[in-house]
């Protein structure tokens, strides 16, 4: 029997290299395009255009192309989701699954939960996405200083314990004070935030919580978030090496080495 892959697709590119490498390891690829995905019509068998607020017609059509398994990859917008609750434009069945609650951890259960119900297993994304992970090492020409070292230690440890409890990813340090946390608003809504508290020499920590659920989410950096480092003045950039992805790694280098910004992947003996 034919391997038939449901792909419901975010924004950005990860979705069209998913679907690329899905084809490669021989599933039929059938997308459904939640967000503007660069690349996926060219990899996918199928493109079906679909919003949060009409999954019934998702569930459908899942049916409809024997979809076997399903896999969750690109941006998905939470402000779109509480919008769509608050201004009760969905169907039933996104009203059921937003009932149970908006939290990242209660929406992948319950959408797990249906989807498992339906025969459709959900997907850990590194199986499709593993070649762009970052290992442990220092990514950029210029090394952390010892007082960056000492903020990305300190950083990592309490960036660890809040992606634990489910708070954010992401904080910005400055002088031994934490000066911003990632919440809702994403990774470069937090660096922002915290670079026009901070002014120049922020260093800016992500990490990732012990239980993370890879099905839904896979944390990202790209060069996007190496310009939002750059205009606010950060120094130095950490992640937890082995479970963030880097895309366009070459690209993030030379747009870090231009700016003069650290940037080091960290292992869990750092």
């Amino acid at each position: 029997m034919e391997r038939s892959l449901g792909l419901m697709a975010g924004a950005g590119v990860l979705p069209g290299r998913a679907a690329a490498e899905a084809r490669r390891q021989g599933w039929r690829v059938v997308a459904f395009a939640f967000e503007e995905a660069p690349g996926l019509e060219e990899h996918a068998d199928a493109v079906i255009p679909s919003s949060i607020t009409d999954l019934q017609t998702v569930v459908t059509q899942l049916f409809a192309h024997q979809v076997t398994a399903t896999l969750f990859v690109g941006k998905f917008s939470k402000q779109r989701v509480l919008d769509a609750a608050q201004a009760d434009e969905a169907d039933d069945t996104a009203r059921r699954v937003a009932e149970r609650g908006l939290s990242d951890a209660s929406l992948s259960d319950t959408v797990a939960a249906m989807l498992d119900g339906m025969g459709m297993k959900v997907l850990d994304q590194r199986q499709f996405l593993s070649p762009w992970i970052a290992e442990a090492g220092i990514l950029s020409a210029r090394t952390p200083s010892d007082e960056e070292r000492r903020q990305i230690r300190e950083g990592m440890r309490l960036a660890r314990g809040l992606a634990g409890d489910g708070i954010g990813q992401t904080i910005v340090r400055f002088r031994g004070v934490t000066v911003a946390v990632e919440a809702a608003e994403g990774t470069d809504e937090t660096i922002r935030r915290g670079t026009r508290l901070a002014g120049p020499g922020a260093v800016v920590i992500k990490a990732v919580a012990q239980a993370h659920d890879y099905r839904f989410d896979i944390p990202t950096v790209g060069a996007g978030t190496i310009e939002v480092l750059a205009r606010g003045g950060a120094s130095a950039l950490a992640l937890e090496a082995g479970k963030i992805l880097l895309l366009d790694r070459e690209e993030v280098v030379r747009r870090a080495d231009r700016a003069a910004i650290a940037v080091v992947s960290i292992g869990d003996e750092d």
